[in-house]
């Protein structure tokens, strides 16, 4: 399962990058967003900000349209794909998004089809074209549902009919969620930083290091204690 950072932070992205575990971003709006106040003074628009994440990422980098007409959502998505070879244009799904991932797809521009909350959703995004299908596995969670059957069911569903979309599984909220999604089959989990760096942790890998350094440590004592002959 590939790991996409679900951040539009470059601070986050780096550090992703230099551990050596992000093979793309995920961005959108609200991302954009966060990221302007945290950066203050520092900030930049979202096309610089997708050019610097191309910098540091060898990857796809979806960035996201905000426009609702077909019409629109084609000449957006036209403009978005310009901006560097590794992006991936997000669409939500809805009719104008259906017949603007299908014109898109057509002209060779990837398509991450975002908002996914039903099986249903998940094959007309296919059919029509996108490249990537993104089922909402935490907003599913929040109102009672099984997200990450959905993303289970979409993988099945494309593995059967031999679509050759790829299941993104988005809106991970925490390390449990991209466990399963790996043990579902996604093709790739798009993971906020905090939950990054919370997959590396473990009480007993941290006992092991400190139990490791004190038996080194010690050894070193004694050896130092030995008398020289």
């Amino acid at each position: 399962m590939k790991i996409f950072l679900d951040t539009a932070r470059l601070d986050e992205i780096q550090q992703a990058a230099d551990w050596g575990v992000c093979d793309g971003v995920t961005t959108n709006p609200s991302l954009h967003s966060r990221a302007v106040a945290h950066e203050g003074d520092a900030a930049i628009g979202y096309r610089e900000r997708i050019l610097r994440i191309a910098d540091i990422v060898d990857g796809p980098i979806s960035a996201e349209c905000v426009t609702r007409t077909t019409e629109e959502l084609i000449a957006e998505a036209r403009e978005l794909a310009s901006w560097h070879p590794s992006v991936v244009v997000k669409i939500p799904i809805d009719g104008p998004g259906l017949a603007a991932i299908k014109a898109l797809s057509e002209e060779g521009i990837r398509i991450n089809t975002t908002l996914i909350f039903s099986l249903n959703q998940a094959l007309l995004a296919a059919r029509a074209g996108a490249a990537y299908v993104s089922p909402f596995v935490g907003r599913l969670d929040d109102i009672g549902e099984n997200g990450i059957q959905l993303v289970a069911d979409t993988v099945d569903l494309l593995d059967r009919f031999n679509l050759p979309a790829q299941v993104i599984a988005a809106s991970l909220r925490n390390t449990d969620h991209t466990a399963q999604a790996a043990r579902v089959g996604a093709h790739i989990a798009t993971i906020p930083f905090p939950v990054l760096e919370q997959m590396q942790l473990h009480p007993l890998t941290d006992k092991g290091i400190q139990a490791f350094l004190d038996d080194w440590h010690k050894a070193e004592a004694q050896l130092r204690a030995q008398p020289v002959s």
